[in-house]
């Protein structure tokens, strides 16, 4: 199963869940940064070539974490690129700022 299926699955059970999020100790959050973090580059290759506007959107209440788990700057430019792919969502849902939100996590 590829990671954008997985990683399907898991906003699947995301979307269900409501109030407030508790990022530290939440399995379904605990389950998608564990995906994403597993092999970096596969997910930076995932980023670059499959990731939906969707996915991306979703992706970004969990950047810090990613971030704080890779210390990864080409995480973090790959972001910056795929922003530009998806200008609407990035400005709608404020992407950016937690795009250099992570990128504090990097240095």
């Amino acid at each position: 199963m590829q990671i954008s299926d997985k990683y399907d699955a898991l906003i699947a059970k995301r979307e269900k869940m409501e109030g407030d999020i508790n990022y530290d100790n939440d399995p379904i959050i605990k389950d998608m940064v564990d995906l994403l973090t597993n092999n970096i580059e596969e997910t930076i290759a995932f980023l670059e070539n499959g990731c939906s506007e969707k996915q991306y959107v979703w992706m970004s209440e969990i950047f810090d974490e990613i971030a704080e788990r890779t210390k990864s700057k080409d995480f973090i430019n790959t972001l910056r690129k795929v922003s530009l792919k998806y200008p609407k969502a990035t400005d709608e849902y404020n992407i950016g700022f937690f795009i250099d939100s992570a990128e504090e996590f990097t240095e």
